[in-house]
This record gives C-alpha cells, sequence and structure tokens, in this order.
C-alpha cells in the first residue's frame, strides 16, 4: 500500500483554502492536477510502497515520536511555488509557520523512521501543503500571478494534536486517503 505521514487540518483551515483553491482552478490550465480539498494536508513524510507488517512498525515508531512533543499552535499563510523563477514550477502550495515542536516531530520522525530503514530527507524540514501540481507549464502564468496576491495572506491557525499514517489510493479522478494510524501528540 502506498503511505504517508501527515498533520491533517482543521476544518475551518480547509474551508478557508477551499476558497483560493477554487480560484486557482477557475485561472488554472488544464495542465495542473488540483488537490482535493477534503484531502489537504501537511506532509511530514512520504513512505511509498510498504506492507501491512512495516504499517505496524511504522505506526509504533510515530506513536513513539508524538508522545514526545507537546501539542502546539500552528498558523497557515502564504503561497508559492516551487522550483523558484527561472525554472518551471513543479508544486503551488500554502506554506506554515515553523514552531519549534514542529521540527522536534519531524526530528522524531526521521529517526525513528531511519531505524526501520527509511532513507532521512536530505533536504531542509519546511512545512507546507501541496495545493496543484503542475504537469504542464503552459498557461501557469496566471495562477502564479494569483498565487503571488495570496504570498502574505493567514488562511488560519490550528492546534496540532496529532499526525496520522495515511493510506493513499490513486484513482483517475485524484488520490483519496484513509488514515492507518492516528498518534496523539504529547
Amino acid at each position: 500500500m502506498r503511505t504517508f505521514i501527515a498533520v491533517d487540518l482543521d476544518p475551518a483551515v480547509k474551508t478557508a483554502l477551499a476558497g483560493l483553491l477554487r480560484k486557482l482552478r477557475w485561472r488554472g490550465p488544464k495542465g495542473i492536477t488540483w488537490v482535493r480539498e477534503a484531502g489537504l494536508h501537511i506532509t511530514l513524510k512520504f513512505l511509498g510502497e510498504i506492507d501491512e507488517a512495516m504499517a505496524g512498525r511504522v505506526g509504533t515508531a510515530l506513536e513513539s515520536a508524538a508522545a514526545a512533543v507537546p501539542a502546539f499552535r500552528l498558523a497557515v499563510r502564504g503561497t508559492g511555488a516551487f522550483p523558484g523563477a527561472p525554472r518551471a514550477p513543479r508544486v503551488l502550495w500554502a506554506g506554515t509557520d515553523e514552531p519549534a515542536p514542529f521540527a522536534d516531530l519531524f526530528s522524531r520522525l526521521e529517526t525513528g523512521l531511519e531505524a526501520l530503514g527509511f532513507a532521512r530527507e536530505t533536504r531542509p524540514f519546511h512545512p507546507h501543503l501541496t495545493l496543484g501540481r503542475v504537469k504542464s507549464p503552459s498557461g501557469v502564468r496566471d495562477v502564479l500571478g494569483e498565487l503571488e496576491r495570496w504570498r502574505d495572506v493567514e488562511f488560519g491557525a490550528m492546534t496540532v494534536s496529532g499526525v496520522t499514517l495515511f493510506k493513499s489510493a490513486l484513482r483517475p479522478d485524484g488520490a483519496v486517503y484513509s488514515p492507518l494510524t492516528e498518534a496523539r501528540l504529547g
């Protein structure tokens, strides 16, 4: 099964981002695959294909990491795309602030997952929410202009009190996410 670890969003934050997604979809060319509003989340680690036994071990590592970190406030704000100019964007995103407990949670997850054989992330941790994936850069300029207008907007704040191991089922109309293990923070 295809899996990843993420923080699910507070419904009020999802609603605020849904408004942005509607505006972006209206401006966006057909070469962008948009995230479903119900599936908005902050990915901490993409694990890829694992079996049920490994999912159980990952769940245990997830619970251990989460128990060591207290719940914390997180603001979702700003938008952008990466990679940045002059390269064509591949991912359109909304950002978050980076409170110390979030970085601690990520670090603890990396340590626990490395012990299970998963490679550590080589890039610095910068939490974000993927809004869309650019498949064809033609016509994306209007979307980038709209994203620029939302660059400094706050979409809401929430208390992060848990983290989830999700299963991702790819379907023709987009991915559908199902929780496998939910771990509460400290």
